[in-house]
């Protein structure tokens, strides 16, 4: 039996994570499974599991919980906060840990991961936007095994050579990547009706059901300049070896095109259970539980290229990018302020773009020495990024 962890369990990598793993009850055990606030739904998912360990942030919520989990019979023991998801991704009778906790949260819990030497199903691409090669020297120096859960990553790494085999993209013959995305829900709206995009709007997406956070970044395309950073730092490619293309049907979730002119693509439904499945079972496969997909449904499948004149948060993490250093740690930063503001209906969607421009604009990148930099350099881009809100909510009262 493996023993996992899955840390941010009530996301909707969390709750697809525990439908393959209820499909191998004979393979996989969950060790702990954590969360921010959501209790009702945490407490089902013990009930279900019964985990050695839950975590959950709030000590009211960790109180709340483990009266529930007692009155319930179940000894799953409860913890609360940053200490308890470091608990729980570093225990060592667990052999995987699923890092799925949403933004710049979920940084220390999977580092903690990556220092335990676990096997990390990689969903949290913060990790490696904020502190790419700290992180990979981290992984290296710990024999950490580190799978990508996101669709398009893991679509990368099924065409790809084994990583074990090669040291770079030239030596396995790679000339490009070709990183996919819908394009969101606006892909056909003009961008003079951003500023009446709401909330709401913003966080239907067409093909992929996801959280409100991940929603709006694919609706900015944020989500797939952050992809594109992760992309870089994941297969050691220099962003001149990543093209982003919009494919709208989700169908084919990445390809790689080789020297040879032969292009790989790896396609299936849109369904985070594929390649979550594919990392559970790494480096065999496992049934996941996804609709087949019917060659002879699909009526289309189209292809272009991003504007990214309208869609400026791409072209804003591609020159995070470009400029390296702690810049992509102060872009995401500032996303997450500026996301959760409209969220708020604090800011329109067409500020999101606004406030992470005027942050990067008066940022002076510098290399991070450790995680702390790390942090420091997240918070003082926060710090800054609030203050451009405040300044727009003023103007605009």
């Amino acid at each position: 039996m493996e023993s996992v962890t899955v840390l941010g369990s009530t996301g909707s990598i969390g709750v697809n994570t525990l439908d393959v793993i209820r499909l191998h009850s004979d393979r996989f055990q969950v060790f702990a499974l954590t969360a921010f606030s959501q209790v009702d739904l945490l407490l089902q998912q013990c009930l279900e599991f019964k985990p050695v360990l839950a975590v959950i942030d709030g000590s009211r919520n960790a109180i709340d919980l483990q009266k529930k989990l007692h009155n319930r019979g179940l000894k799953t023991q409860v913890l609360e906060g940053s200490e308890g998801y470091r608990a729980a991704a570093s225990e060592a009778s667990v052999s995987t840990v699923v890092a799925a906790i949403v933004g710049a949260a979920g940084l220390e819990p999977t580092m903690a991961a990556v220092r335990s030497g676990k096997k990390i199903l990689l969903a949290n691409k913060e990790s490696l936007v904020m502190a790419g090669k700290l992180f990979l020297k981290e992984v290296l120096r710990y024999n950490a095994k580190l799978l990508p859960v996101d669709s398009e990553h893991n679509a990368i790494f099924q065409c790809l050579p084994s990583s074990d085999s090669f040291k770079s993209l030239s030596q396995a013959g790679v000339r490009r990547i070709l990183l996919t995305g819908s394009g969101g829900p606006f892909r056909q709206l003009p961008a003079s009706e951003f500023d009446k995009v709401t909330p709401q709007q913003a966080c239907q997406h067409p093909n992929w059901s996801m959280g409100a956070k991940i929603s709006v970044d694919s609706a900015t395309m944020m989500n797939k300049g952050l992809e594109y950073i992760e992309a870089c730092w994941l297969f050691n490619a220099a962003p001149s070896q990543i093209q982003i293309v919009l494919h709208p049907q989700s169908i084919v979730h990445s390809m790689v095109e080789y020297v040879d002119g032969s292009v790989l693509a790896q396609m299936g439904v849109p369904d985070m259970r594929t390649p979550i499945a594919n990392c559970l079972g790494w480096p065999e496969r496992i049934a996941a539980p996804v609709q087949a997909l019917d060659f002879t449904q699909l009526m289309q499948m189209e292809f272009s290229a991003p504007d990214e004149e309208k869609f400026r948060c791409l072209a804003l993490a591609k020159s995070a990018m470009e400029v390296g250093r702690d810049a992509p740690a102060a872009l995401n930063a500032a996303n997450e302020e500026a996301v959760a503001a409209f969220l708020n209906s604090q800011l329109s969607f067409a500020g999101i773009a606004e406030v992470v421009d005027a942050v990067m604009q008066s940022w002076h990148a510098g290399e991070p020495s450790d995680i702390d930099a790390v942090k420091h350099a997240d918070k003082r881009a926060r710090s800054q990024a609030i203050n451009v809100i405040s300044a727009k909510v003023q103007q605009a009262g």
